[in-house]
């Protein structure tokens, strides 16, 4: 079930809602969390039930565990924890890349069967391997089952992030907070769930028409000029960032509807000034959990600068693999592992700070030309992408034969510079609304602004339908 869907959003949403405001006034806190657990698994089985039993079968085991490891802590039972986790993600997600590598390296075919891959499975992975570690170095005990899968389950996250921690969401609901209703956090929920869905369906799903029309040159028989490599790339680039931008600010929505503050996964990444502090505002739970779970582990910065660039690319590449089964993947991390270490090189070994504009500038050029390996289907296309964007194409540089009606795209592009560089992010406007104690009466102008781009959306769906989130195919 996607957010951005008319299922979701007029059915299963006001139900949940309802209901969950129905049983805090007439019932327990145990009763809202029972609830709250079977609308995620409904949400969670709705286009693919099979997986259902994947999910709670996997939690019910790393509950199992992580009560074992609290009352008989040893290392390999931890290793058995991490192996379970590890192989299951792997069978589903890399068994085919796997095969294929060997197959090519080898010379002999292996023979398997189509894997579906199960919706979230990365991520409710990760975070279960964080909790047995936790369990295990004494940094939590296993409270009860229902909270266990609350924290695991909580469908606002749990397809595409945010990586949530259990430090993050079991206290919450041991609050007494947490059994009331929350005016302000369901004005402040709807709020920036308006501002994801606007960014994903108005923006995000028409840039995707611009970024396929270039990476679907191949099956047209078409070669793109330069203008039209760099315009479709930046389609995508733009594309990306509003889908996700959209999914972490509906989630985070969502999770305020229901009186869960889930941790903040995006922050305006496109400002950044360099590659380390673009990822301190890209998938930022994503980027946590690799450095306190394998950045850490490997040995850090502890070991001097050559191990620290070692680390960085190692971790780099992995994060590249946890994206998808695919060589492209791979590269495009470890772009981003050669782009970390240039970029601690240059802090340790110069004073020379670039001109903020200009800094920038290279970070989102450096990024965008990563894009190009993170949505290409295989080398040769993101080669030949490459090639026209360098001035090697074989096509006048400025025509327009993959982009014949260029001009379609032109307010997307001015309303998506406009919206990445200039506009305070949707963290932002919110914080200064709560934080100035504006209600949404008090602030016409805004609200009005969003309630707009929710008609809009909500009728974009309605006329066009949308597409699913880039990320849940992660």
């Amino acid at each position: 079930m996607l957010f951005s869907s008319l299922t979701f959003l007029a059915g299963f949403l006001p139900i949940v809602l309802a209901g969950t405001f129905l049983l805090r006034r007439f019932a327990g806190t145990g009763t809202v969390l029972l609830f709250l657990l079977v609308s995620s698994l409904v949400f969670y089985s709705w286009m693919f039930p099979a997986y259902l039993f994947l999910l709670t079968g996997s939690v019910l085991a790393n509950y199992l565990l992580a009560r074992k490891l609290s009352t008989r802590p040893g290392k390999p039972l931890l290793w058995l924890g991490i192996g379970l986790n590890l192989g299951l993600l792997g069978w589903f997600k890399y068994a085919l890349f796997f095969t294929e590598t060997l197959a090519v390296l080898t010379g002999h075919p292996f023979n398997l069967p189509d894997i579906l891959l199960p919706l979230a499975i990365s991520f409710f992975t990760f975070q279960q391997i964080a909790y047995l570690v936790d369990v295990f170095q004494g940094k939590t005990r296993p409270g009860n089952v229902l909270e266990y899968a609350f924290f695991i389950c909580f469908f606002p996250q749990l397809i595409a992030g945010p990586i949530v921690h259990h430090k993050q969401i079991i206290p919450q609901l041991q609050l007494p907070a947490f059994a009331r209703f929350h005016s302000q956090d369901l004005l402040a929920g709807m709020l920036l769930f308006a501002l994801g869905l606007a960014k994903k369906v108005l923006l995000a799903d028409s840039f995707r028409h611009g970024a396929d029309r270039l990476f679907d040159v191949d099956a047209l028989g078409l070669e793109p000029s330069l203008a039209e490599a760099w315009l479709g790339m930046v389609c995508y680039s733009f594309q990306i960032y509003f889908d996700f931008s959209g999914y972490s600010d509906m989630a985070v929505g969502l999770g305020r509807m229901f009186g869960i503050r889930l941790p903040i996964n995006f922050f305006s990444p496109y400002k950044a000034s360099s590659i380390i502090d673009f990822w301190r505002r890209w998938n930022i739970t994503l980027s946590q959990f690799l450095r306190d779970y394998l950045y850490i582990p490997l040995g850090g910065n502890r070991h001097g600068r050559v191990m620290r660039y070692v680390n960085l690319f190692i971790v780099m590449l992995l994060g590249g693999l946890w994206h998808g089964g695919s060589w492209t993947f791979v590269v495009w991390g470890g772009l981003h592992g050669l782009y970390l270490c240039v970029n601690h090189a240059w802090r340790n070994y110069t004073r020379l700070p670039l001109p903020h504009p200009v800094a920038v500038s290279v970070t989102f050029l450096a990024v965008l030309i990563a894009w190009v390996f993170f949505r290409a289907d295989s080398f040769s296309s993101a080669s030949n992408i490459l090639a026209v964007m360098s001035g090697f194409g074989t096509v006048p540089a400025i025509s327009f034969s993959v982009f014949r009606d260029f001009f379609w795209i032109v307010p997307y592009l001015l309303a998506g510079f406009a919206v990445v560089w200039f506009v305070p992010n949707s963290i932002e406007l919110v914080s200064r609304l709560e934080g100035n104690r504006m209600t949404w009466l008090q602030s016409r102008a805004f609200t009005i602004s969003a309630a707009i781009l929710a008609i809009l959306s909500v009728f974009s769906v309605f006329s066009k339908g949308t597409y699913e989130f880039l990320y849940f195919q992660f």
